[in-house]
């Protein structure tokens, strides 16, 4: 169903949802009237029936449009049972829920928070409080309201002790995962320690595996991001070995070797960024958009860093690794002339040159396509390495026939080296 749809033609789609639906429970509603009741209940009217059956539909509808994006359609489906004066407390309860869920998903949050409280204070004894708490500090937290939202999820926690006991294993979990978007909030709000002491907690619960191992790895980054270093490190070490196959490990790998860079262990900060980089195929095959992004980003900020410091083996090392990650040109070229810098700066003169020359001649447009401008760019600034290798070779040359001229005859004097050419000019800056 389509969200472009006119106002009337909403409405005309949703009678024709109606009109089907009635014909198909018809008979059901007959049926049942037609039953006798159970002894000790008093039979229910077909008028309530019919009412209750239209509300399910109508429920049905708007959850059904709003999962597949037409929030307006869901919205009118909402609104006929909150407006409906035949339909139960009970109905319009579950419909006020759907329509905050609705406008939480379209990214509408501040009506969301409104409906939500809204169904708070209308029904505060509802067996649903807990999960409309657990909702709406959701909501307030994307909203940056955090001191609020935690107000909300501390809620949760207090709202589900006062609950029967049945129920207990929902509301058991209810409150767990309070506590961990507690430990969230204090995260996205920037306290990083606050959100270190409550993760470390966190992961101590009895949560589902994959809880317990996102809590473990937020408790590192939490102490990371509070400049706990040490700790992050320790934590983050554990982490990985504990959970080696986690959605999160490529992330973990990223934020421990910084750490350790950090730290200033720099070797033990290259072998998490190889073992990074290493990866088992079957683990990159599993999610290979997240653990390519997350090996190039470690392994070209590391590789950046040990270069600017003067560790150029290490830099080189690693670059060689980033070159064969993607075939795009725009991601390997850089990194190519980047491989070429620290051939230059090892005095490796003849590797150098041919990386730099692969960089020009894989920037040649091909069948008349153009070359973007970054790449062009690109060559143009390999070119003139090219030109300055070959300068400095010369220079090199003439000099060293001033230093240790050659033997000539004792009546021949002996001819003057011509003095150096100039270096060659850097190509302009666009």
């Amino acid at each position: 169903m389509s969200s472009n749809l006119s106002a009337p033609r909403r409405f005309r789609h949703l009678r024709l949802h109606l009109a089907v639906f009635a014909t198909l429970t018809a008979p059901i509603v007959a049926g049942a009237a037609a039953a006798p009741g159970t002894a000790g209940d008093p039979p229910a009217s077909p008028g309530a029936k019919l009412a209750s059956s239209e509300a399910a539909g109508l429920q049905d509808l708007g959850d059904r449009d709003s999962a597949k994006g037409d929030y307006a359609t869901a919205e009118i489906a909402y609104r006929q049972i909150l407006n409906g004066a035949s339909f139960s407390p009970a109905d319009q309860k579950t419909a006020l829920l759907g329509l905050a869920h609705m406008y939480r998903r379209a990214g509408q949050l501040t009506k969301g928070a409104a409906v939500y409280e809204k169904f708070l204070k209308l029904y505060p004894d509802d067996a649903r409080v807990p999960d409309a708490f657990l909702d709406l500090g959701r909501i307030l937290r994307d909203m940056g309201a955090y001191e609020l939202a935690l107000t909300r999820f501390y809620s949760v926690i207090n709202t589900t002790l006062k609950l029967p006991a049945q129920g207990w294993e929902h509301y058991t979990l209810l409150a767990k995962t309070a506590q961990f978007e507690i430990a969230q909030t204090y995260y996205e709000s920037g306290d990083y320690p606050q959100a270190g002491k409550f993760f470390t907690r966190v992961r101590l619960l009895d949560l589902a595996p994959s809880d317990r191992a996102r809590a473990h790895f937020m408790a590192g980054c939490a102490e990371q991001r509070a400049g706990e270093l040490e700790a992050a490190a320790t934590t983050l070490h554990d982490y990985l070995e504990q959970w080696p196959s986690d959605e999160n490990v490529p992330e973990a790998r990223y934020v421990l070797a910084t750490t350790l860079d950090e730290l200033n262990r720099h070797q033990e900060a290259m072998a998490v960024t190889l073992a990074l980089l290493n990866a088992e195929h079957a683990k990159v095959a599993s999610d290979p958009k997240r653990w390519n992004y997350w090996q190039r980003r470690t392994g070209n900020q590391l590789a950046n860093r040990f270069f600017q410091s003067g560790n150029t083996l290490d830099a080189l090392k690693i670059y060689s690794y980033l070159t064969v990650l993607s075939p795009d040109a725009g991601w390997r070229l850089p990194i190519v002339y980047q491989t070429a810098l620290c051939y230059e700066r090892l005095f490796q003169t003849d590797r150098a040159r041919l990386a730099y020359q692969s960089v020009v001649d894989a920037a040649k447009p091909v069948n008349g396509s153009a070359v973007a401008p970054e790449i062009a760019e690109l060559a143009s600034m390999a070119s003139w390495r090219i030109q300055h290798l070959e300068w400095r070779d010369d220079m090199n040359r003439q000099l060293t026939k001033i230093i240790v001229p050659d033997k000539v005859a004792p009546a021949v004097a002996a001819k003057p080296a011509e003095a150096p050419s100039a270096p060659p000019s850097p190509p302009p800056a666009s």
